[in-house]
């Protein structure tokens, strides 16, 4: 399969300046260290390092993990244990690599020996995601497992949704099962293959509705008729 080319970015749409891109960069790297210094949960007392994301500022997707583990937490980064060895895989099997995606989680340090987050860490964290979310304006977000999944399609079941993507505000969302489920059970690992490939499909529908958009002539207002003096 040919790579994908995400270089397709607002600025080579005509829509956005290298000076806002610039601009975006700063908001980003002042966000992470935000990030970095954030104690609003208990888990800033327990990580070694917090992992607030990476990838490029113009990425046209982004996924969004579940919380970091062991490795994450020693390096800063995301997804470098295994898992993040089945995610290149599957972004390979898509024609892209690590580098060219936007890699992020609802909670930004690792929870005690890799427990689910809790309700109050995630809505500690929810602001810095929302924040990264703003900043990189993704075309297409990629949930990976529940916790992820809820922040769009609260109270669904990923076994009933997972693959079917649904606009929400400006991105499409597709939820999936996370890469760390098919090392625990085998025979998701198939499905998550296959989920992964309905990608470049939505984020060609996200380009063609940008296009569409920004093709469309601007709407000139007619002026108000003048009133009549009466006197």
């Amino acid at each position: 399969m040919a790579p994908l080319s995400l270089r397709w970015t607002m600025i080579e749409a005509g829509t956005m300046t290298t000076e806002e891109l610039d601009e975006r960069r700063r908001a980003l790297s002042e966000l992470n260290a935000q990030i970095h210094a954030c104690h609003a949960c208990e888990l800033s007392r327990t990580r070694t390092r917090a992992v607030p994301g990476e990838g490029p500022i113009d990425a046209e997707i982004m996924l969004i993990g579940e919380a970091p583990g062991y490795y994450e937490d020693q390096q800063g980064r995301p997804f470098v244990g295994a898992a993040g060895q089945f995610l290149e895989q599957l972004l390979a099997s898509i024609g892209l690599k690590r580098a060219d995606v936007f890699i992020a989680n609802v909670i930004k340090s690792r929870p005690p020996n890799n427990r689910d987050p809790l309700p109050e860490e995630i809505v500690a964290c929810a602001p810095w995601l929302v924040q990264q979310i703003g900043i990189v304006r993704p075309k297409v977000i990629v949930t990976l497992g529940r916790y992820s999944m809820a922040r769009y399609m609260p109270g669904t079941a990923i076994s009933r949704v997972h693959g079917q993507g649904r606009k929400v505000n400006d991105a499409w969302v597709v939820p999936m099962y996370h890469p760390a489920a098919a090392l625990h059970q085998g025979s998701l690992r198939k499905t998550i293959e296959d989920d992964f490939k309905k990608i470049p499909a939505y984020l060609d529908q996200a380009r063609r509705e940008i296009a569409a958009e920004t093709a469309k002539p601007p709407v000139v207002l007619e002026p108000e008729p003048a009133q009549m003096k009466l006197f």
